[in-house]
């Protein structure tokens, strides 16, 4: 069948945004919808063992915020054909049992993962921004808008844990040092597989 005739395939003609998918982006991209993925499931094992606790209105509180993050993160792998991490079945998982965990220890054990977690993520988004703004600030100015804004609402988590208790948590100095451990490496890992 001669060149002309091929039929073509049908696919999307929507262009990453400003024609531009590098490698740093997909890792960028892909890492933090894993990690916006699982931050919902820790909300979702929170809420699974406190929310018809005194503490439940403000674990949906942030929880629907996450719910919007991952939203765009899903918005952005579309539009930049990103794929996920294969890892996102065992971080369903690890979030889940992560966060019903942590709640199982109470109030304070909920906040001091909360702590813990949106610690590590805002860390993590600044090192992105960062990134972002040595590269080429023009060019990533949508991605870094959404990555500042998402920054801002994990550091008010990390707050609002402060502010309920966290530190009072049992065993708070440990608890806090392992769930950021592994976010370290969940984050490595999501960014590479």
């Amino acid at each position: 069948v001669p060149a002309a005739e091929v039929p073509l395939r049908p696919c999307s003609s929507r262009a990453a945004p400003q024609g531009a998918r590098s490698a740093v982006i997909d890792r960028i991209i892909r890492v933090d919808h894993a990690g916006e993925f699982g931050a919902n499931r820790i909300y979702a094992g929170q809420m699974f063992v406190l929310g018809r606790s005194s503490v439940g209105p403000l674990i949906q509180q942030m929880w629907n915020q996450e719910k919007e993050h991952l939203k765009k993160f899903d918005e952005l792998m579309v539009a930049y054909r990103v794929r996920p991490t294969v890892l996102l079945p065992f971080w369903n998982v690890a979030g889940f049992v992560l966060g019903a965990g942590s709640a199982l220890l109470g109030k304070k054990g909920a906040m001091a993962c909360t702590v813990a977690v949106e610690e590590s993520i805002s860390d993590h988004y600044n090192s992105q921004i960062r990134r972002l703004v040595e590269e080429d600030p023009e060019k990533y100015k949508e991605l870094l808008q959404v990555i500042k804004q998402f920054r801002d609402d994990e550091r008010e988590h990390h707050d609002i844990g402060l502010a309920h208790d966290a530190e009072a948590a049992p065993a708070y100095s440990v608890l806090r040092t392992v769930i950021q451990l592994g976010c370290k490496a969940a984050i490595f890992l999501s960014e590479r597989i």
